[in-house]
């Protein structure tokens, strides 16, 4: 498959808790050298690619467990639908009630050339850190193709009547 297949799929999860009058969502910072330094735009859901062999559903899970290193609380899972990111995935999300702790993350690692060119082959975190947000800083913070997301879960918490900050899209 080539970057642009309209083929490639994330599925994920959006974490969420009830705070006050509001809500907060949990949101990773994407690891490695690319991300190490930027903070708008480099935080994501959750989430990671799958094929054919396995539902979007159990990839969701797996994804969460590998990437947080913990079981996905019990709980309904809310589906907040598709998006298409900027390369032509399609990512697949649902939204998880659940209160868990950041600092106990253990995230998952990948392994790169880095520097490149150099030969030498480094380990990174697929997330380096995880935060509790509110929808506007987290929308902020997330890629671009995955800030629907917290609009269409504040939709489902709020029947519609919550303000959108970044609009719809599929």
């Amino acid at each position: 498959m080539t970057p642009r297949d309209p083929a490639r799929r994330s599925a994920g999860l959006l974490l969420f808790r009830h705070r006050g009058t509001g809500f907060e969502v949990l949101i990773g910072h994407m690891g490695g050298p690319f991300w190490a330094r930027r903070e708008r735009a480099a935080w994501s859901v959750p989430k990671g690619e799958y094929g054919p062999e396995e539902g979007a559903e159990a990839a969701a899970r797996r994804e969460f467990e590998e990437e947080f290193g913990h079981p996905v609380p019990d709980g309904a899972w809310l589906p907040l639908g598709e998006s298409r990111q900027a390369g032509g995935k399609i990512v697949t999300v649902w939204a998880v009630e659940g209160d868990l702790d950041p600092a106990t993350a253990v995230p998952g690692t990948f392994t790169m050339e880095w520097p490149r060119g150099s030969g030498v082959r480094r380990e990174f975190p697929e997330i380096d850190r995880f935060a509790w947000c509110a929808p506007e800083p987290a929308a902020e913070r997330l890629v671009e193709g995955q800030r629907v997301f917290v609009d269409r879960l504040r939709d489902r918490l709020t029947g519609g009547r919550g303000p959108a900050a970044h609009g719809g899209g599929a």
